[in-house]
């Protein structure tokens, strides 16, 4: 898979993609990520990528034209475009696996006050995190690039994959390791039980247990 992430503030992403998973997965070839300054795309000699917006109003509003240029230099037939911006549809699990599906994703990271609203006719997509106020898209990209290149093959061994969160609609049940007790604190006696119809069953119970607590 290809990531392109368009970006006014490229070293932010520096140690997401130097560090962990995110490392393995494109040192192995299993994703290539790609950082791009849309700034290096705007027509204007100074470097502006954002002005006033038009009928008045506070902060800056991002142009058209950088993010446009970089997107007619950078997508294909294969390319899936997605924008960053509380009006989207709220990331989860399942838009992840789905778009583990596509060959090439280009992810817009905004900033300021905003798109110039004819931006999104560019997207294939919009995204939102979540009903909260960012600085930008950096971290929302990276929080997708994370969610969806952990789920290609290859990245991490299926068996983990298969008993985490959300994949049953049920959150993970609890893990313990050493110490067996730690201040007074000791692991299930059933996890050292050797029995593993038991741990299964009881893991289960967990898994169900911590989910409904949460959508009390």
């Amino acid at each position: 898979m290809k990531i392109d992430i368009l970006t006014l503030f490229p070293n932010m992403f520096t140690g997401f993609l130097g560090e962990s998973i995110i490392k393995r997965a494109i040192d192995k070839n299993i994703a290539q990520i790609n950082i791009i300054d849309f700034r290096k795309y705007t027509p204007y000699k100074n470097g502006q990528v954002d002005d006033y917006s038009y009928g008045g109003g506070a902060g800056m509003v991002l142009m058209c034209e950088p993010i446009y240029n970089a997107l007619e230099d950078i997508r294909t037939k294969e390319s899936h475009v997605i924008i960053l911006a509380p009006r989207g549809n709220t990331f989860n699990q399942q838009k992840a696996i789905e778009l583990t599906n596509k060959k090439h994703i280009i992810i817009i990271c905004g900033h300021y006050e905003g798109f110039d609203e004819r931006i999104y006719s560019f997207a294939d997509e919009i995204i939102s995190i979540g009903d909260y106020i960012l600085t930008g898209g950096e971290v929302p990209a990276m929080a997708i690039t994370d969610s969806v290149v952990r789920l290609l093959d290859g990245t991490i061994n299926k068996e983990s994959l298969e008993t985490e969160s959300f994949d049953s609609e049920l959150l993970d049940f609890p893990v313990y390791t050493k110490p067996r007790e730690f201040n007074g604190m000791k692991v299930p006696e059933v996890l050292v039980s050797g029995n593993h119809k038991l741990i299964d069953e009881y893991r289960n119970q967990e898994r169900i247990k911590m989910t409904n607590l949460k959508n009390k």
